[in-house]
């Protein structure tokens, strides 16, 4: 249907877009459309010639793109307060992890809310409205840091899905990190259930969800992967965890279980539409047809792969096959940035480089950005597009001055390959987290103060 008109009063009304990209089903695109939220959810779509509701508040969106918000499928927040760390700069995975390994292990609750403060405004300013959180380092004594995650998340009205990652294998086991920031098994998992009952909310429009979430099959046991399956299917929540990020993970899994990443995956319970994976960037062709069999999800974190020198991830042939992909910013210690935008770019760049110009469009890394990010997280029809019913998360983009000079024949292309680009509003259920391109939440300065004090703590405690 064209459009639906609310029945009340709508809380907000965004009209006269340049063009509304729905990314629907029908992935309709609206020249001069228009979106009203009401309640937290969208209430109507429609055109020029629809009819609008009445409003609140109405923002003109003359000049500029109009497309869900961006979900972001892979990220550790607190890896900001070790952003472009110099002695790190210049190491593979595993070479860098050794080294930040000992200042993570410095974490405290006042870090976690810090980072996940500045890190989540920083998201929204790049138009993303949902964030994933893979909070996987948990020193001894440092306190409550996803429920400090939780609360940064709402004071800035952010809808966000942490993760409660985990490691069981320190240095003395055969893994990489120090002993202070491993916990066992047991342990993991009671907390694991203690924060889904805490924190899940299990509705449609749902701010926060939890996730389960052992950080690699290099830094657990096997038997807490097998375990925290088990948990996750109980209490019917989601698995997150690293694959295939580099060949040095195929080497170690080999080496370690006489198995690539995937057979492990299979082995240990993982193979299931419950999953989605961090990176996937060394997957067989034959093992890219078993996680689009089983519907395994991945982010798609191209910034990092890069950065790393981890590869180029498969990201067409996942596809393809159908496994639902995501993108990811991944951690601000390895991509130092947290712009979808840039990681939309970049993901549509690398996919020319791949397979050639005509392999990847604008459109097509705008559905991963949403859609696809959607389908990971397992909230299809919830987040991701711009139909009635779903949240009422969405971004204006501004298509305007220097950078788009010429831009003429279609603004999705233009609002990738012209540029950069920041989000002028962005709205989370409704309400307004960035205004004019500006966080409407007022403690920024506040935050920003503290988090130089807590990093530049954190950096000289090596």
């Amino acid at each position: 249907m064209p459009g639906v008109e609310s029945p009340v009063r709508a809380d907000l009304l965004i009209t006269d877009a340049e063009l509304v990209a729905t990314v629907d089903d029908a992935r309709r695109e609206i020249a001069g459309g228009w979106v009203a939220v009401t309640g937290g959810a969208i209430s109507g779509v429609g055109g020029p010639g629809d009819h609008t509701p009445d409003a609140v508040r109405t923002i003109d969106a003359r000049g500029c793109l109009v497309t869900p918000g961006l979900v972001n499928t892979h990220h550790h927040l607190y890896q900001n307060l070790t952003r472009a760390f110099a002695p790190a700069l210049t190491g593979g995975l595993f070479d860098w992890l050794v080294t930040l390994y000992p200042l993570w292990a410095r974490l405290d609750e006042e870090a976690a809310y810090v980072s996940a403060y500045v890190g989540l405004t920083e998201l929204a300013l790049g138009g993303c409205t949902t964030s994933t959180d893979h909070l996987y380092v948990h020193p001894r004594g440092a306190g409550d840091l996803i429920a400090a995650e939780v609360a940064a998340a709402r004071d800035l009205g952010m809808r966000s899905h942490f993760t409660r990652g985990s490691m069981s294998r320190s240095v003395k086991d055969g893994g990489l990190p120090p002993d202070s920031v491993v916990q066992d098994d047991d342990e993991i998992l009671a907390e694991s259930e203690r924060l889904v009952a805490a924190h899940h909310d299990r509705t449609p429009l749902a701010m926060t969800r939890i996730a389960l979430a052992p950080c690699s099959p290099f830094s657990v046991s096997t038997s807490l992967m097998s375990r925290t399956a088990e948990l996750a299917e109980r209490l019917d929540v989601r698995l997150h965890t690293h694959l295939a990020e580099t060949q040095d993970e195929n080497d170690f899994c080999l080496s370690q279980f006489g198995r690539r990443p995937v057979d492990y995956l299979a082995d240990v319970g993982w193979m299931s539409d419950r999953v989605w994976l961090a990176h996937v960037v060394w997957p067989s062709a034959e093992e890219v047809t078993r996680l689009g069999a089983a519907r395994v999800g991945a982010a798609h974190c191209p910034s990092s792969n890069m950065i790393l020198g981890s590869g180029l991830s498969p990201v067409a042939e996942l596809r393809v096959a159908g496994a639902p992909v995501g993108l990811g910013v991944d951690g601000s210690s390895s991509a130092d940035s947290a712009s979808l935008w840039l990681e939309a770019r970049t993901a549509m760049l690398q996919g020319k480089l791949r397979h050639g110009a005509g392999s990847m469009s604008a459109r097509d890394a705008l559905e991963i950005a949403t859609r696809g990010g959607a389908a990971c997280l397992g909230r299809t029809g919830e987040i991701g597009e711009l139909s009635v019913g779903a949240c009422g998360d969405l971004v204006v983009w501004p298509l305007t001055g220097p950078a788009f000079a010429g831009a003429l024949s279609d603004p999705v292309e233009a609002w990738l390959r012209c540029g950069p680009v920041a989000a002028l509003h962005t709205v989370v259920g409704g309400r307004l987290v960035v205004e004019d391109g500006v966080p409407v939440h007022s403690g920024l300065d506040e935050q920003l103060a503290v988090h130089r004090r807590v990093s530049g703590a954190m950096q000289s405690a090596l």
